[in-house]
């Protein structure tokens, strides 16, 4: 990107400026509208760090959210989502400036009133986005050797939950969905069976992980061949294993509100073999 002519400096680190191609854009970067003004131009190439929200929504949104934000937080929140670009890799849906920013600004204020906001699908997201929840590890330590404000445990899953919807571009609702509805999806397993999986186990790490493809298989309408004959076998050898799955399938159904294929449950049954056999 060449140079951008400033519109306007909202405050040190968030200029309106103007884009060759996208017209107006908000540029984002820890201390780039130090000493500038309307009419400068700025080298984007010499500004490390910088991100340009070109979608008009979330300029809007951003620029609203602005004023509610102190300005030593906004300091930390751009150089945490910076760690994120960084440990990802990938080209951030644009959406997690917004999201994400507005997350952590109610995050910090909580913590440093004491306040702690329960994550009731911690577990599941550990295990459902392994190296987001990493990720978001970083970014709490990252956080509290700036300010000093030690954010609960909890918030590193919601942290995950943004950063897994801003590289896949899935909406955050439906991110969210998915991980209550595989939360669910092992309480049933667990009511069924009699058991309480160890929430670190591999055998945990299994099912959540079966599951979790499973739903991703479903919203993409990927066929699953049915081997017929194995079929067969299962619901005589296995009946109630097979039974649960098929529970579990109508559950994902009615959720999702898409077919799931037959086959599905066929996967599903040996999987739940192999973990009550475990348990026996």
């Amino acid at each position: 990107m060449a140079n951008l002519l400033i519109d306007k400096v909202l405050n040190n680190n968030v200029l309106i400026a103007e884009h060759p191609s996208f017209k107006e854009v908000v540029l984002i970067g820890k201390g780039i509208g130090f000493n500038r003004k309307h009419g400068d131009y700025i080298e984007t190439e010499s500004v490390e760090k910088l991100f340009v929200l070109k979608d008009e929504k979330e300029q809007e949104n951003y620029i609203k959210l602005l004023p509610f934000i102190d300005l030593d937080y906004l300091d930390v929140i751009i150089s945490a989502i910076d760690l994120i670009k960084q440990r990802t890799h990938a080209d951030l849906n644009e959406h997690i400036h917004v999201a994400l920013t507005d997350h952590l600004m109610f995050a910090l204020t909580r913590a440093s009133k004491g306040m702690e906001m329960r994550n009731p699908f911690l577990v599941e997201t550990k295990a459902l986005y392994r190296h987001e929840y990493e990720i978001a590890s970083m970014v709490v330590e990252h956080i509290s050797e700036k300010t000093g404000i030690h954010l609960p445990v909890g918030e590193i899953g919601f942290i995950a939950l943004h950063i897994h919807s801003a590289i896949t571009n899935k909406n955050l609702s439906d991110v969210n969905q998915h991980s209550q509805l595989v939360s669910r999806l092992v309480s049933m397993v667990e009511e069924q069976f009699d058991i309480e999986i160890d929430k670190e186990s591999i055998d945990y790490m299994r099912l959540v992980r079966h599951l979790r493809f499973a739903i991703e298989r479903v919203i993409k309408a990927e066929k699953v061949e049915e081997p017929e004959k194995i079929a067969n076998l299962l619901k005589v050898e296995y009946p109630v294993c097979y039974n649960l799955s098929w529970k579990l399938i109508k559950v994902m159904q009615q959720t999702l509100k898409m077919k799931v294929f037959d086959a599905e449950a066929v996967y599903l049954t040996m999987h739940l073999q192999r973990l009550q056999n475990k348990f026996k």
